[in-house]
């Protein structure tokens, strides 16, 4: 299957970068939950998604050695709110997330918390905080420093000791050629990351400088044998809280 004729579809974020950058065809960008929506339609053919679609619908198959994950503070996934976390009654969610509202359940669980979950986006009050995810939450976090930010990649780190999958590139059973693809997008990545300043160079959106400490010290493009762990930690705590039916995960890895 060549790039013209395959529906790929990517994260609109800053995060997806080093991912995508250079791809020669066609490519469809939306937010998380529109990509995994379309891509579970059949209306792409290849996506890099919210890990937790492939956790709730495992016909995929994963491109082996690529992700995007932290192995700490993530910066991009946070909760913003005022003063102590363990006061808060009502935290507002982000409609384009579907991993991160899942891991915040389940951190929430895990650490006794057990505020609101609400829809809607009012001001920010002292008993109200906000999840934010991607670019939104680089802008937000940037535009008001004054808040307080829980990391949810710091605090899974702090839990299970392992790094968080938050997308995945994946690719329809019915999709042809996937080791070619594959090994396509995994040069690809390679390619972008020997060359990552000059990708940082041709960066619009954000500081060059951030960037830089964003793709260094914050993000992880790998999914080794860590990386695998903790997404099968992530769905053990998912099927825990009955988010998901089975706690077991098997991996279609190409």
């Amino acid at each position: 299957m060549g790039s013209d004729s395959l529906r790929i579809g990517c994260v609109q974020y800053l995060n997806a970068r080093p991912l995508i950058h250079g791809w020669p065809g066609k490519v469809t960008f939306d937010h998380p939950a529109a990509l995994c929506a379309r891509l579970a339609a059949g209306e792409l053919d290849v996506a890099l998604v919210s890990s937790f679609e492939f956790l709730r619908n495992p016909t995929y198959s994963i491109v082996d050695g690529v992700s995007i994950s932290s192995d700490g503070p993530v910066y991009s996934v946070v909760v913003a709110h005022h003063g102590d976390i363990r006061a808060i009654e009502e935290i507002e969610l982000d409609a384009a997330s579907v991993t991160s509202v899942n891991l915040l359940r389940g951190l929430l669980a895990r650490l006794g918390l057990n505020p609101r979950l609400i829809s809607g986006s009012e001001p920010m009050q002292l008993n109200r905080a906000r999840l934010l995810i991607g670019d939104q939450a680089i802008r937000f976090r940037q535009q008001h420093p004054e808040l307080c930010y829980w990391d949810l990649g710091e605090e899974w780190k702090k839990l299970v000791d392992r790094p968080f999958v938050y997308a995945l590139w994946l690719i329809r059973p019915e999709v042809i050629f996937v080791k070619n693809i594959a090994d396509r997008l995994r040069a690809l990545r390679d390619k972008n990351l020997a060359e990552l300043d000059q990708l940082i160079a041709l960066e619009k959106g954000f500081d060059h400088a951030f960037c830089a400490h964003y793709y260094l010290d914050h993000l992880r493009f790998g999914f080794g044998e860590k990386e695998k762990e903790g997404l099968r930690m992530f769905k053990g705590l998912c099927a825990k809280r009955g988010l998901l039916p089975s706690p077991e995960l098997q991996l279609t890895l190409f």
